[in-house]
């Protein structure tokens, strides 16, 4: 625990990077959850992560490591290990020691992909993942743009990211936005669900002005998986992804999917606009400069207008893992 924040690391399913971002055959260094980690893509293409502690004389896999079909090889001996820890070879030896065959020794650590993000489970006491991450069809839409991604890293923590959300009063003066209206929101589990829907006044492709019913529909699935679909004037989706590097610093990465607008078309326009708001002083940016300098108050002194804060802190409880 920090300083700053009173609450250990929280649990669950987190991003450490894109689909595209690891290719057949490579191997990569990461620093999640204050661990150093080494995650590679074998040769049909599946996901490993593991400890970068060779168990057979410590050597750093993620330095000169290479992919060997289904395995992982070590750069000093060329001890080779599967995607479960289990060595699979060794070039000089008759035989693997006995006590080893066929038995994880190299540690290894849940990934997964989907929506295409590559995903790590995190738990403190090493226990196995408790649900799933949610499958998002818009992010595979073969005739949508997903090419729109960004990434901030500052030093915070997933609650006090995620808590913004229902913090209503600071909309106005951070974001210089009227209160956003909470809306209908619902807890089950491990997943939170609020809706807010209502008529808007917009300016059409015509400059005339318009009523449009808009919907912002929010899901938390877990500590780490996030998304915002937005339908009405422009449907799009983002992912909101926040994943711990230390008790005290994160990175956040945005991923947007939405249909492929003709460029510079009436509702191309709309989602620049959508996008450089929900970025920008109105939106994350806005808030950065605040998180990244903040304290967590376990007992705040709180007033009606600020929104169903201690509601939220229940429900986001629940990933920690208190000793």
């Amino acid at each position: 625990m920090g300083q700053r924040f009173p609450m250990p690391m929280p649990y669950g399913w987190f991003c450490i990077g894109f689909s595209d971002e690891l290719q057949v055959n490579d191997v990569k260094n990461i620093h999640y959850f204050e661990r150093d980690m080494v995650l590679f893509r074998t040769a049909s293409g599946k996901l490993g992560l593991t400890s970068p502690v060779c168990p057979h004389l410590g050597a750093h896999l993620g330095f000169g490591g290479a992919v060997q079909g289904e395995s992982l090889r070590c750069p000093f001996h060329h001890w080779q290990y599967d995607r479960e820890g289990v060595i699979t070879d060794i070039p000089y030896a008759s035989t693997i020691p006995p006590k080893w065959e066929g038995k994880p020794c190299l540690k290894t650590y849940p990934v997964c992909e989907k929506n295409s993000v590559i995903w790590a489970w995190y738990h403190p006491e090493e226990k196995a993942p408790e649900y799933e991450v949610m499958d998002l069809p818009e992010s595979r839409e073969p005739n949508w743009n997903h090419s729109r991604r960004y990434f901030w890293e500052f030093n915070s923590c997933p609650q006090e990211i995620a808590e913004n959300g229902v913090d209503l009063a600071h909309f106005q003066f951070v974001h210089k936005m009227d209160a956003v209206p909470l809306g209908k929101t619902e807890y089950d589990g491990h997943v939170r669900r609020s809706l807010v829907s209502g008529p808007r006044m917009v300016p059409n492709e015509q400059g005339e002005v318009e009523e449009v019913t808009v919907s912002v529909n929010v899901v938390q699935n877990g500590a780490g998986q996030k998304w915002t679909r937005f339908s009405g004037l422009a449907d799009y989706l983002v992912q909101v992804l926040v994943t711990p590097v230390t008790a005290e610093k994160v990175e956040v990465r945005f991923a947007y999917s939405y249909p492929a607008y003709e460029q510079g078309s009436y509702l191309d326009t709309v989602m620049e606009f959508a996008i450089a708001s929900t970025n920008g002083q109105q939106g994350l940016e806005g808030d950065i400069p605040i998180w990244d300098k903040k304290f967590h108050l376990e007992k705040p002194i709180l007033c009606d207008g600020d929104g169903p804060i201690m509601r939220f802190r229940k429900y986001f409880s629940q990933f920690y893992a208190f000793s």
